[in-house]
């Protein structure tokens, strides 16, 4: 006869080799939720994920921000008969939609769809980059479908879930995880202008070139998908994005944040988009005018990393605040570029201040996140699926200023390149405010919410005698 209670401890433990289990064939349905919300801060998987989805970024953002070879061949070269602001609107639509299409595969990955998102996604990107190589002189509709359009849809398919992928691996760590994700696109706009320039521009000219940067993207986004593996099981019936959308219209401090990126995106591309134009219209070397959106590129490689670390000791809002304020500043020193050291002063503290604020965009719209069940959200499983799903509703509405930012500089800057008014646009709107540090402000005016939410919290705890 049996021993009853050597039964109850098989029967106990059967539960936990089943969950082990499916934790070994990477089942994330069976995982035991205690255990999924045991964050592991580190590990093979865990890092990973983040190489994987730095490579997702240096693929993504980081070719988009190279588009400044782009702006400047298409302008002297390819596109001969398009004026600035239209050559521009390809760039500027491409990167409208890796933040826009976020709602549709932030959705889908909501629902554990997120191996299918990233397959159709690398493979489109890698599709329409060689289909871009097809593209005729002179043919503006050919360029802008397939690098405008459906390259920006295939890049919008893996932006927000490489991000969102992280916060199932990290939790005190994932402000730092974030930065090296986030330094992907920067390491990528530093080496893609560099190939690009001595491919395009060289003996292989732009059907090759294009085509060999393709085949590069190709490869590393291949690594990408065999490293990037999530954690969590899909909950899609937590999540009401009606609710999240209903809660965060209220949240004070998360509006200041959703306008404050807006504004600080309007003029981000600017000097992404016109900075090699610039130097080369100014008679600038070739040479040096091919590099300078390495080193303006460089710059904001440093500033993600260290946005990271310096938010380990200052916070996530100080930091956005400082490096929104400083890059703001630096936008309008655009006017007085004339040679050689002006150009590399201006990209590095551009980049290295912007790049801080591009960084700390993912964790702060998670420090936004309510985290006590007094704000609406029972579990800590809730609020982190509330944070999770704030991204693709926050990206989009910042992507509108994204997308039309270089556009409208490029109207103002005209044929004849009027370099100080298109500047100025880049951190000024009428009537002479600036949109840049008007960002700045709200930053500063979210930090005050926080600030008084923090201490109405505590005074509420101490009447509860808590």
């Amino acid at each position: 006869m049996s021993n009853p209670s050597s039964s109850d401890e098989i029967a106990k433990q059967a539960p936990e080799s089943v969950s082990k289990s499916a934790e070994s064939v990477g089942n994330t349905s069976l995982v035991d939720p205690s255990d999924a919300l045991s964050f592991p801060e580190g590990g093979f998987t865990a890092w990973g994920t983040v190489l994987g989805a730095l490579l997702i970024q240096f693929c993504g953002f980081g070719y988009v921000s190279a588009y400044g070879v782009f702006q400047d061949f298409y302008t002297q070269t390819y596109l001969t008969n398009s004026t600035p602001s239209a050559i521009a609107w390809i760039g500027s639509i491409n990167a409208f939609l890796i933040l826009s299409v976020g709602i549709v595969s932030g959705r889908m990955v909501d629902r554990g769809a997120f191996y299918p998102v990233m397959k159709i996604g690398c493979l489109l990107q890698c599709f329409f980059l060689f289909i871009l190589s097809l593209a005729k002189p002179e043919q503006y509709y050919q360029i802008f479908l397939s690098q405008g359009i459906g390259l920006g849809f295939a890049m919008g398919l893996t932006n927000v879930p490489s991000i969102a992928v992280i916060s199932h691996h990290f939790q005190r760590r994932r402000a730092f995880a974030m930065g090296i994700v986030a330094a992907g696109g920067s390491l990528g706009a530093i080496l893609h202008p560099v190939m690009l320039n001595n491919l395009i521009n060289g003996r292989l000219g732009f059907a090759n070139g294009v085509r060999a940067s393709a085949a590069l993207s190709s490869g590393l986004l291949f690594i990408a998908n065999l490293l990037m593996r999530t954690r969590l099981p899909p909950q899609p019936k937590i999540v009401s994005y009606t609710r999240v959308l209903q809660n965060s219209s209220r949240d004070g401090a998360y509006i200041c944040t959703c306008v404050g990126m807006a504004a600080f995106e309007f003029g981000y591309f600017f000097e992404s988009f016109y900075l090699q134009l610039d130097s080369t219209l100014h008679g600038l070397s070739q040479g040096f005018s091919f590099y300078s959106l390495t080193i303006l590129s460089s710059g904001s490689f440093i500033g993600r990393l260290a946005g990271g670390v310096v938010a380990a000791y200052v916070g996530v809002p100080n930091t956005i605040i400082i490096s929104s304020l400083i890059s703001s500043a630096v936008l309008f020193a655009m006017v007085g570029l004339h040679s050689s050291a002006s150009v590399a002063v201006i990209a590095v503290s551009y980049g290295v201040f912007s790049g801080g604020v591009v960084a700390m965009m993912g964790p702060l719209i998670s420090h936004l996140t309510p985290e006590f069940s007094h704000t609406g959200l029972d579990t800590y499983s809730q609020a982190w699926e509330h944070s999770w799903a704030r991204a693709p509703l926050t990206f989009p509405r910042q992507s509108l200023t994204f997308g039309l930012g270089a556009p409208i500089c490029g109207a103002v800057l005209t044929s004849h390149y009027i370099w100080w008014k298109a500047a100025i646009l880049a951190g000024a709107s009428e009537p002479c405010q600036s949109v840049a540090t008007g960002g700045c402000i709200l930053f500063v005016s979210m930090q005050v919410i926080l600030k008084m939410r923090q201490k109405t919290s505590s005074v509420y705890s101490k009447g509860a005698g808590v």
